[in-house]
């Protein structure tokens, strides 16, 4: 059975997709289309705030997009240099608090130390980070994107924790996606399942995909990474067969071949 996947391939120096892998384990034949494009904005005042450590109580990522910002400050030498001979080190004496396996990692790369990774989602990273963090201390820097949602800001606000949002990429369609989708299913067909890995993906591909789909589209499990991509979904009118029980690779996987079975309403 195929699966279609609406996401990024993972960087090609990194080895085989993750999601691709652990979906072949089940038989599932995967394909990757990248649905957003990223325009990254602001380095100049990330990199001036990511010199000063000492302003701040820590660093919350809840993308990947907000780590690559940072890696593409750090292809600058002098940047480099300084990250290297002490900002690292100094950011390291600091929490930095993280959503998921895949910002974890990215974060281990440009030599930080992630926290909270298990959490899964916004939500629940917030309620860490407040378990954590004491009323009116230094504020935590939180790169992220334009369309971020409003739920960890507001927990940390309503608790008395500063956070500073720096905005440092915004979200637009991939420029070939309507393409690349009417290819596939000119192609491939009608896939048993379509993956959705964030609310932007459902607004840019759901109509697409009913459309390609047409008297079949009820045929489609739909699944999402998590909840928010679930809820925009349903918000969407579309029926969610599965949701990741946390937002990796392996629980996707055991969702969707759960949800694929003949018994699986």
């Amino acid at each position: 059975m195929k699966v279609l996947l609406l996401k990024d391939p993972k960087d090609k120096d990194s080895g085989p997709d993750p999601y691709i892998k652990e979906l072949g384990s089940y038989n599932l034949e995967a394909t990757l289309i990248p649905v957003l494009s990223f325009e990254f904005t602001s380095l100049d005042s990330l990199f001036e705030k990511l010199s000063h450590p000492e302003c701040y109580g820590g660093l919350i990522f809840t993308s990947p997009r907000a780590l690559e910002a940072i890696k593409i400050c750090l292809k600058e030498k002098s940047k480099k240099e300084a990250w290297s001979k002490s900002l690292k080190q100094m950011w390291n004496i600091k929490p930095t608090y993280v959503v998921g396996k895949a910002t974890a990692s990215l974060v281990e790369e440009i030599g930080l130390v992630p926290q909270g990774e298990k959490a899964g989602n916004a939500e629940k990273l917030a309620e860490y980070i407040c378990s954590r963090e004491k009323p009116n201390s230094s504020a935590l820097l939180f790169p992220c994107g334009a369309l971020k949602r409003e739920v960890l800001p507001t927990v940390l606000r309503e608790k008395g924790i500063p956070l500073e949002s720096l905005t440092v990429y915004h979200t637009a369609q991939h420029p070939d996606l309507q393409e690349s989708l009417s290819s596939y299913f000119s192609q491939q067909g009608i896939p048993a399942s379509v993956v959705f890995f964030s609310p932007s993906g459902v607004k840019f591909c759901l109509q697409h995909i009913q459309k390609l789909s047409g008297d079949f589209i009820n045929q489609v499990k739909f699944a999402a990474i998590g909840p928010s991509t679930a809820e925009a979904l349903r918000g969407a009118g579309a029926a969610v067969s599965c949701t990741a029980g946390s937002p990796t690779a392996q629980d996707l996987a055991a969702a969707i071949h759960t949800a694929l079975q003949p018994h699986s309403c």
